[in-house]
Order: C-alpha cells, then sequence, then structure tokens
C-alpha cells in the first residue's frame, strides 16, 4: 500500500485497490499454504495434536480474512497518514532498483554454482544429526532440576534404580483357568527367563522364579484356595481367572533403547497356552512413537500435494512449487538435525540450561514439519509472487529474481525477525520441550530468511532460467489463465 500511494500520490482509494489486487492475492495464497500446514496436524489420532492444528488453523484463517477485509479498510480511512509516525523512511532502493537485494541477488546469480554447491552442503550437514535420531517420549528429565517431582525422580532413580519408575507389566493370558499346572509351568518358564537376564533387577511373578520349577508351581496352585479361606496373597494382585501378570523390573529408564529392545523381545514370547500383552512406560512410548510416525508420511504427502497444487494454480508453473517445496525441506531438515545435535546429543546444554535427554521427542519433528512448511512457504509466496510480476512486466527471468527479492526482501526479514524474536524466547523456559520447540522454529525460519531466500532462491532461478516458468499445453488450458489479476479490481 504505502509503494502504490508513493506512485499515486493523493489517490488513496486506487492505492488500496491496487494493494488489494496484488499483495492481497499474495496473501490469500500465502494463508493458505499456512492453513494446509497446521491442518496435517489434523490427520493424526492424537487429540493434542489435533488441537494445535484446529486452532492454528482458526487463528490463520481469520488473519487473512481480517489482512484482506479489515486491514483495506482501515487503510482507507488512515488514507496518506499512514507514513505520519514512520521512524525510518523507506530508501528509493525498491524503486530505483538499485539496493542491497538487488545487489545481492545478482552477486549470486552471477556465480550461481559458487553459491549453491557449498549452501547446500552447509544445510545437509547441519541437517545430518537426524540420521542418528532417537525418537521417543519424554520423562522427568525435562523438568527442572529444581521441581519436586524432578528430585523424586532423581532420587527415586539414585537409591532404587532406574527400573523402578515403570516396571514390565506382561499379561499372560490363558484360555481358561490361569491356575492349571500347564500353565503355571508357562508363567514360571516366563519368570525364570527374565530373572536370568542381566537387564532385568528383579521379578514378581505368582510363580516365584527363585524357586525350584516344581515347588514354585506348587506354591502357585495353593493361591486359589487359601484366598477362598481369606487369606490375602499374591494371587489378589498377580493373577485372576483366565490372566496373571508378571512384573519386570529393568536397569534402565523407560525410554532408553535397552529398554525398547527389551520390550520387543517380550512381545515375541509365545508361550504355550498364553497369549502375551505387554505394558508399562517403555510399551506405551514405543506404541505412540510407532502410532504418530505412521500418520507422519501421510501428513507429508498431503500437506505437500496440497500444497503443490494451490502454488501450480497461483504461479501457473509445474518446476516453481517443486523448487519451493525442496527449498523448504532443506530448512526443516537443517533444524531437524540441530535439535539433535543440541537436545539429543547435549552440546549447549550448559548454555541453555536442560539436562540432555538422550532423544528428540516424539512430536517435536510433526509440529515442527506443519509449522514451519506453512510458514516458510508464507515467505516464498510472497517472494515469488513478486518475482512473478516483474517477469510478467518484463519477461526477463535474472531482473524479475533481483526487482522480486528487492521489493519483497524488506517484509520477509521484518516477518521472519519477529518470528525468530518470539520463538527464541522459548530458550528461555524451564520445561526442555518448549525450549527445544522455539529452539528449532527460530533455527528454521532464520535459515530459511536468510540462507535459502537469499542464496538458494536466486541461485537455483538463475540456474533454472526461462524453464522456471514452463507450463504445459493441457495444463495452460485447464488452469485459470490468473488468479486474482490487477484487472479484476
Amino acid at each position: 500500500y504505502r509503494e502504490e500511494l508513493a506512485a499515486l500520490p493523493g489517490a488513496v482509494p486506487a492505492a488500496v485497490e491496487r494493494a488489494t489486487a496484488t499483495a492481497g492475492r499474495a496473501v490469500f495464497f500465502s494463508g493458505l499454504t499456512v492453513l494446509i500446514g497446521l491442518m496435517g496436524l489434523s490427520l493424526f489420532e492424537f487429540m493434542f495434536l489435533r488441537s494445535v492444528g484446529i486452532s492454528g488453523v482458526i487463528v490463520v484463517a481469520w488473519s487473512t480474512l481480517a489482512a484482506l477485509t479489515l486491514l483495506p479498510a482501515l487503510l482507507s480511512i488512515v488514507g496518506a497518514n499512514v507514513e505520519r509516525l514512520t521512524i525510518w523512511r523507506r530508501s528509493s532502493g525498491a524503486r530505483t532498483e538499485a539496493g542491497f537485494w538487488v545487489r545481492l541477488s545478482e552477486g549470486v546469480m552471477a556465480r550461481p554454482l559458487a553459491v549453491l554447491i557449498p549452501t547446500l552442503a552447509l544445510l545437509l550437514l547441519l541437517g545430518t544429526p537426524f540420521l542418528r535420531a532417537n525418537i521417543s517420549s519424554p520423562d522427568a528429565t525435562i523438568l527442572p532440576p529444581d521441581l519436586p517431582s524432578r528430585q523424586a525422580f532423581d532420587l527415586l532413580v539414585a537409591e532404587y534404580g532406574a527400573g523402578e519408575i515403570s516396571p514390565f507389566l506382561i499379561v499372560l493370558e490363558a484360555n481358561g483357568d490361569i491356575f492349571t499346572p500347564e500353565h503355571l509351568g508357562s508363567i514360571y518358564d516366563v519368570g525364570a527367563r527374565l530373572a536370568s537376564d542381566p537387564r532385568v533387577t528383579r521379578v514378581q511373578s505368582i510363580v516365584p522364579p527363585g524357586l525350584p520349577r516344581d515347588q514354585a508351581i506348587g506354591v502357585a496352585a495353593l493361591q486359589p484356595g487359601l484366598q477362598r479361606l481369606g487369606f490375602e496373597t499374591g494371587a489378589n494382585r498377580l493373577a485372576n481367572g483366565n490372566a496373571a501378570v508378571i512384573l519386570a523390573y529393568a536397569n534402565s529408564l523407560p525410554n532408553d533403547e535397552q529398554s525398547k529392545t527389551l520390550l520387543t523381545e517380550l512381545r515375541a514370547l509365545q508361550p504355550p497356552g498364553l497369549t502375551v500383552l505387554v505394558d508399562g512406560g517403555t510399551a506405551e512410548i514405543v506404541d505412540v512413537v510407532n502410532e504418530m510416525y505412521a500418520d507422519f508420511p501421510k501428513a507429508i504427502a498431503l500437506v505437500v500435494a496440497a500444497t503443490y497444487l494451490v502454488l501450480l494454480v497461483l504461479f501457473r508453473s509445474v518446476l516453481l512449487p517443486l523448487k519451493a517445496i525442496l527449498m523448504n525441506a532443506l530448512s526443516i531438515v537443517a533444524s531437524y538435525g540441530a535439535l539433535v545435535w543440541v537436545f539429543q546429543d547435549g552440546h549447549l546444554s550448559q548454555y541453555l540450561g536442560f539436562t540432555p535427554l538422550g532423544f528428540v521427542e516424539a512430536s517435536l519433528p510433526v509440529i515442527m514439519f506443519c509449522v514451519l512448511f506453512g510458514l516458510s512457504m508464507d515467505y516464498e509466496v510472497f517472494l515469488l509472487s513478486r518475482i512473478r510480476e516483474e517477469w510478467e512486466r518484463t519477461g526477463d527471468n535474472t531482473r524479475a529474481v533481483a526487482i522480486g527479492m528487492q521489493r519483497s526482501g524488506r517484509i520477509i526479514t521484518s516477518a521472519a525477525l519477529l518470528v525468530v524474536a518470539v520463538t527464541v524466547s522459548f530458550v528461555s523456559a524451564d520445561v526442555v520441550l518448549i525450549k527445544a520447540l522455539g529452539f528449532g522454529i527460530a533455527l528454521a525460519v532464520f535459515l530459511d530468511a536468510t540462507v535459502v531466500r537469499a542464496l538458494l532462491v536466486p541461485a537455483t532461478m538463475r540456474l533454472v532460467g526461462d524453464w522456471n516458468w514452463w507450463l504445459p499445453a493441457p495444463l495452460q488450458r485447464l488452469l485459470p489463465a490468473r488468479v486474482l489479476a490487477e484487472e479484476t479490481v
């Protein structure tokens, strides 16, 4: 609006109309891409992810609607007074086409490969730690060390062992009475196997594994009779009807890899006449991660496909949407790698004030992808919309990139700085998950607005050249000639 007002002094209605017709198109499609990313969270079975996605969609939808309706009305009322309280006057660079972003983009496009290769290498290097990511769920170590619950957790682990936090609950179910000699023998064999496992510190079972087999089975067989006589026995808690439970206490925390390996082995047991079900902290962690990451590829595919179609309609190009998606993926992968390096491996923990987790919390990559994909694409839409406008005017791909970056660079940088300023403040939180989320989003947005937009975009646009704007003839006939064009005003 300020650019149009400068070009049309005093013509406030015309400036508002032109700004809405041009920037309004970018705002609409930018909001749409953010909505698509957040809607990806609604595809998961977990209500906390769905609630984040739904609330985010509502906020973005209302914000986009306000930008397209309320803001033009307010600008019409304020008119030229919008410049009255300006602290930093806009330079003429946006109009003289000789500003910082023009010089930077032209420098990059003069040597595109020399910029592209090391920049790609840097982003991929940042992302490599994610190849060894340990995706898991948190325990009390995510809490500040001075909280009573964290202190109790640390004391329990130190005095009684890591496995006391959450033992394995091995449920053995029979088709009939669990107290038959055959079933009790199978229970004994499972308990004895666990008792001899060096990863297990102790075992509780209706058939004591510390006794000789026949003696243990005999003791267990007496339990129902003792119950009927009114005695409280282990059968009250460890066996009943057609099922028994064995409690196995490991020497590792529930989210350790050793515990997960033990869980896999326990679930593979096939004692004669019994069905095995395993619960406990480790089982819940593994099942949550497996269920969440079974849905994750579907969410990624749908978000990427929907975004591609939206950008295909907006830019009338086959390659630009694909390139935009790849650019987004690079910044997201780089932030994933940084999460592993910092919060799983513990680098910088003394400066950020947290206990290294040894894993990446399962929901972090999911939330970050859905938020960052839409947010980064938001910046890409603004940038490519400006480039597209200039290309339509001149037909010069190289010049269009330079002018498009000049006219959008400031607003994209300002928007990114706002997001970084907000999310980097999360790093001061006491809870590690909030620290990690803020750190990951802030880093990804910073990389996207600097390394990706300033270096990769002009380099790739220059290398692809006029093919950026290629659209096969069948799609030219199928797609609308122009979406929300200026001529519709």
